[in-house]
């Protein structure tokens, strides 16, 4: 992450709530509701949410139907408002 970061956190994100899914969207799901988790908790627009590759190769590591229970990000909010995030 950058140095001029404003706020930087480690979010344990729960992605539990996809087993509930049909099997044929559970990742595509799971990239949505991790960038909703950081809208809401870096407060901030879903637009200005910037997730790193690592995330979604984590996510897709074991194919569509079987995406981690949960995934902890390192996320860095900036002074223009945009958040990267990034594997822990």
């Amino acid at each position: 992450m950058a140095e001029d970061a404003v706020k930087e956190q480690i979010y344990t994100i729960p992605l539990r709530s996809i087993k509930e899914l049909p099997r044929y969207r559970r990742a595509d799901k799971a990239m949505t509701l991790i960038r909703n988790y950081l809208t809401k908790h870096m407060k901030v627009e879903s637009k200005q949410v910037k997730l790193h590759t690592t995330i979604n190769e984590k996510v897709w590591e074991r194919g569509m139907q079987k995406p981690p229970s949960f995934i902890r990000v390192r996320a860095a909010k900036f002074e223009d408002g945009v958040v990267e995030a990034e594997l822990a």
